[in-house]
């Protein structure tokens, strides 16, 4: 992304693979900051969660700050003390982990009004066509405004992260690019990212603007 901002909140449907690339961002980061972390909002994702990278983490130098409520069945969790310093802490520099549409952007709507006022933040959607309940524009744009509206804070640009797994081939990546401008033009916002395994990207280079390699986590392959 060619202008940083202080946050970096990520949303997106179930499966759209958000996690994975909140990940990936840290990392990226991390080369460019001294201060990083990653907090995890994911209540809805039962499968996988930030919190199996941790030791990963650690040994880059990266925080974790995850809810004591995540993989439960409460809908708004009460969040811990050390998940104010997202908005307190303005020399952290921060990627937020969203979960899944709507209801996994309530946890996000607690902190809303603080990173509103700041207004230091990039709020990304993180897109998919190859899910079932985004595999078009106009579908992806109706999850969009769902999220929205659940958390209170407009998206900013969009990451196109379409792929089927670990069988993803740079054809598949490719195809998605149409569908992933659709939605720019449909919502008025920036195509930020296009991302791919990183073992494809040898492939994608010069075609796909934007491009941004992803090693996969071990625990979700690629989707999850």
């Amino acid at each position: 992304m060619n202008e940083h901002k202080r946050l970096t909140i990520l949303c997106g449907h179930y499966g759209s693979g958000k996690t994975n690339v909140a990940v990936n961002l840290a990392y990226a980061l991390k080369k460019q900051h001294e201060r990083v972390t990653i907090a995890d909002l994911d209540i809805v994702n039962p499968y996988f969660r930030t919190k199996d990278s941790s030791d990963d983490f650690a040994a880059r130098g990266i925080g974790l700050i995850c809810s004591e409520y995540a993989n439960s069945n409460v809908d708004i969790p009460a969040l811990p003390p050390e998940m104010y310093a997202i908005t307190d802490d303005k020399e952290l520099t921060v990627v937020l982990d969203i979960g899944g549409d709507d209801r996994g952007a309530l946890a996000l709507g607690r902190l809303a009004p603080q990173i509103k006022a700041e207004n230091n933040y990039s709020m990304l959607m993180v897109i998919n066509r190859y899910r079932p309940l985004t595999p078009d524009a106009p579908a992806t744009l109706e999850v969009m405004r769902e999220i929205e509206t659940a958390c209170g804070i407009p998206f900013t640009g969009l990451i196109n992260n379409s792929n089927l797994g670990v069988e993803t081939t740079a054809q598949d990546v490719l195809a998605s690019l149409d569908y992933a401008r659709e939605v720019a033009e449909l919502t008025g916002l920036p195509l930020v990212l296009t991302t791919a395994k990183s073992e494809l990207c040898s492939e994608l280079e010069g075609k796909v603007p934007q491009l941004f390699p992803l090693e996969l986590q071990a625990k979700i392959g690629f989707s999850c």
